[in-house]
This record gives structure tokens, C-alpha cells and sequence, in this order.
């Protein structure tokens, strides 16, 4: 089953932002896409498992983009 999620991330601030994000979440198996946006601070994610959205996170947390919330 595929699933999208819009996540908030405050610390993205510019395009080197975007392009860490991207490329890092991007790494994970099961990701299938990443559109990560500067000025809306956000990333919108399609996954399919193994991904989850608690890897997801974590992930996020550990390059220091934690999702906000």
C-alpha cells in the first residue's frame, strides 16, 4: 500500500536544505519519491513498506530537519 504524508520541518531553509532532505530520505528503502519545498518548510514523502513514517521521522530527526509537531 502506498502512502503520502506532508511533514512540516521548520529547519529547512534553503535550497542545501532541500537537497539533504531529498537525497537522505531519498536512501531509504521503500521511498518512492521526496518533494521537499523551502518555502512552504515542508516535504512531502510517498513511501511503500518497509518504510514507515516512524523511520521516516527518524531519519529526519537525526539529520536535524525533525518534523514539526
Amino acid at each position: 500500500m502506498t502512502t503520502t504524508v506532508t511533514y512540516s520541518i521548520p529547519n529547512i531553509s534553503c535550497n542545501h536544505c532541500v537537497h539533504t532532505v531529498t537525497m537522505e530520505v531519498s536512501d531509504l528503502e521503500g521511498v518512492q519519491s521526496v518533494e521537499a519545498d523551502v518555502e512552504a518548510k515542508s516535504a512531502t514523502i510517498t513511501f511503500v513498506p518497509p518504510a514507515t513514517e516512524d523511520g521516516i521521522k527518524a531519519l529526519l530527526a537525526e539529520i536535524h530537519y525533525p518534523v514539526a509537531g
